[in-house]
């Protein structure tokens, strides 16, 4: 039974309205429970949510439509509303987060975790364009991750960063889709 005092802690948790979306089916995909957990441990404020998962071909389609980038990219980030409360969606390439993790030598469950972090804390306005503010955002993904009980995901090999810094994703305002309205359809478009 909850006590008075985490009542009052859960009162105090900022929102979220999330919608998970399954477009590609492979193995190993994060549960919808798992990316609830770590959505919420990176949000600061009321926010409703889609994290679509998809394979390569609509990644590379929707990087290169907002970020005119012909590849596909491990997670995509829109905003389509900041005020009053966040909106926004990720988009997650289930075949790039697979390889990547390989290479990393780290699970695939530790880097979505990672990921799906790194792309809610885009969505709060968090980015890492100048040094300064890659050095807020790692630190803050840092502490989330860990505290979600995986490893460090920039590790010892913060000074390799600035490299993977301009290949990683960033956030595009602009809308992507709405919940009522499948990514699938806007991607293809």
């Amino acid at each position: 039974m909850p006590t008075s005092s985490t009542r009052s802690s859960e009162a105090d948790r900022p929102r979220l309205g999330l919608a998970v979306q399954y477009a590609i089916n492979v193995r190993g995909l994060p549960s919808r429970v798992q990316i609830r957990r770590w959505a919420r441990a990176a949000l600061e404020r009321d926010a409703r949510v889609t994290v679509r998962i998809v394979g390569n071909g609509e990644a590379r389609a929707l990087n290169r439509h907002f970020r005119g980038r012909d590849y596909a990219t491990n997670v995509l980030t829109f905003i389509m509303r900041k005020r009053p409360r966040l909106e926004g969606d990720l988009a997650l390439c289930a075949p790039v987060i697979a390889r990547e993790a390989r290479a990393q030598g780290k699970s695939a469950t530790a880097h979505y975790a990672h990921l799906v972090v790194h792309g809610l804390l885009h969505l709060q306005g968090y980015d890492h364009v100048s040094e300064r503010a890659a050095r807020v955002m790692e630190r803050r993904e840092a502490g989330v991750v860990t505290r979600l009980g995986y490893p460090d995901p920039y590790g010892s090999g913060r000074e390799e960063r600035g490299e993977r810094r301009n290949e990683k994703s960033g956030a595009k305002s602009g809308r992507l889709a709405s919940r009522l309205t499948p990514l699938a359809l806007l991607a293809h478009g």
